[in-house]
């Protein structure tokens, strides 16, 4: 990544719950048209970077530095210009219709009323997750996964310069876990648009990440290729479970041993 144009650069970035530190001086680059995905186990501060990246959340130090300027020198509406954030669930919205809320992604470009420009980009976007049928439900009316795809849609309308996604996948079925990272690689090369993502599971960011970033307690332990940081020292240490790494054909796929020895849940 040396010597490309850095969209995005965090410098030593600590974040505190309260008097709990959660991130500890955190620094990483992202360059235009590259995907990193954050890995990490629960609690690990995945979520919490993705959120201070997106100002929901305050910083204690460090700084965030968007195309060479301090985030803090750039109005609410620049950053929403810039930056597209997609959390694991919207609380509100409750009331919105698909249409609306995907039309929502459009308002930092919106002066007065919406434009027929304003329209195609909202239609694409719904096109392109398969949610243009479903334009006049309401989201009270649709499953957990459904609703994602409406925020992944809402998030394209916008079309910002670096997507943040926070376990986007997180309710959707194998299909439409496949459909959103192949997008998201899309985006990254077709469009040359940087994306940071917060993924749950191994194989998605060993397969569709350029850089793997590897965090545990609030640390980044490892960023670099998945070969560089998925290693099995690693994946071991910082999940604490045994591993197993298999290479097949379609590639290398990361695997937990389980444990025959445990109790069965019972299903009655």
């Amino acid at each position: 990544m040396n010597g490309e144009q850095q969209v995005l650069t965090v410098q030593d970035l600590s974040v505190k719950y309260g008097s709990t530190q959660v991130l500890n001086s955190v620094s990483f680059d992202l360059v235009p048209g590259e995907v990193i995905c954050i890995i990490g186990p629960n609690g690990s501060g995945k979520s919490t970077l993705i959120k201070t990246l997106a100002g929901i959340i305050s910083q204690k130090s460090g700084n965030i530095i968007l195309n060479g300027k301090n985030i803090s020198e750039y109005s609410k509406n620049a950053v929403a210009k810039t930056i597209g954030y997609v959390p694991q669930d919207f609380q509100y919205l409750t009331s919105a219709s698909v249409l609306e809320a995907v039309i929502l992604g459009r308002r930092p470009h919106v002066e007065w009323s919406l434009t027929e420009h304003d329209l195609v980009v909202v239609q694409g976007a719904m096109d392109r997750l398969a949610i243009s049928h479903m334009a006049e439900k309401m989201l009270t009316e649709l499953s957990g996964g459904e609703r994602q795809r409406v925020f992944i849609a809402r998030a394209i309308a916008q079309e910002p310069q670096i997507f943040l996604f926070d376990e986007p996948t997180s309710a959707l079925d194998i299909r439409h876990q496949i459909d959103v990272f192949t997008m998201i690689r899309e985006l990254s090369e077709q469009n040359n648009k940087s994306v940071l993502v917060a993924v749950h599971d191994l194989n998605f960011a060993y397969h569709y990440a350029d850089r793997v970033m590897l965090v545990d307690n609030g640390d980044i332990v490892a960023i670099g290729t998945a070969d560089e940081v998925m290693t099995e020292e690693n994946i071991i240490s910082v999940y604490g479970v045994p591993m197993q790494f298999i290479t097949t054909e379609a590639g290398r796929y990361v695997l937990p041993i389980w444990d025959s020895a445990a109790p069965k849940v019972s299903s009655g």
